[in-house]
């Protein structure tokens, strides 16, 4: 049937990475339309592959597949975006909802509960995001920020990011993969793991389409945190 080529949407650099199929599966004399979608931190490059460190994300989740399937309707024409249920996405509200979980591991701290934040990244740039970890580390919230390359929040200053860590890592392997997690308290259920096609810059904030989804399944998450994350600190 060949392939049809869309350029997005105009003055918006679309640098998300995901694939959607949809697939008629039939059970018992029934047939139903079933969503599978990929979603990943890095190109769809067969020689970037061999290179990078990255996390690639398979699921028929029905509200994350919905919203990507949203998100090819946007892309590709000129409907109205509507309100994704699990995705995050830029320069909608990325920047918004990354500042606003912030903000609440902050208010945790405050409140003598469990505060973390863990952020693994290739750059961070972006004022408002750097503005809002500055102040959830003078709240008291433990931060550890794993910057491969540019990096303008200051760690360890005396009275300003005392409870900031930033660490680059540099390999044998590009390491390419974007990690958010946030812990606002005891319970399993105060931590959410994102990962993200973005890097915390203004560009990819607020001048390309990109994208952050949750891991809710608690083991994959688990395997996340101990693969991705532990490792570094």
């Amino acid at each position: 049937l060949g392939a049809q080529v869309v350029y997005g949407i105009v003055g918006y650099k679309t640098h998300a990475k995901l694939l959607l199929i949809t697939r008629r599966e039939g059970h018992k004399g029934k047939s139903t339309l079933r969503r599978y979608a990929h979603l990943s931190t890095g190109n769809y490059n067969p020689k970037t592959a061999k290179l990078y460190s990255d996390v690639g994300f398979l699921t028929s989740n029905p509200d994350l597949t919905a919203d990507v399937d949203m998100l090819f309707t946007q892309l590709s024409s000129m409907t109205q975006l509507k309100s994704a249920k699990q995705l995050l996405l830029a320069p909608f509200n990325l920047q918004k909802a990354l500042i606003r979980q912030i903000g609440r591991v902050a208010q945790s701290a405050r409140d003598g509960q469990i505060a973390r934040i863990v952020v693994k990244v290739n750059a961070l740039t972006d004022e408002p995001l750097i503005q809002a970890l500055i102040e959830a580390g003078q709240a008291g919230a433990k931060i550890d920020l794993i910057i491969r390359g540019a990096c303008v929040l200051p760690p360890c200053v005396e009275g300003l990011t005392d409870n900031i860590r930033v660490r680059s890592v540099v390999g044998r392997m590009l390491e390419h993969t974007r990690v958010i997690y946030f812990r606002w308290g005891p319970s399993e259920h105060d931590e959410v793991l994102y990962l993200s096609s973005a890097d915390w810059m203004n560009r990819n904030m607020t001048r390309r389409i990109e994208l952050a989804w949750p891991v809710r399944d608690a083991a994959l998450r688990q395997r996340v945190i101990d693969e991705c994350l532990v490792p570094y600190q």
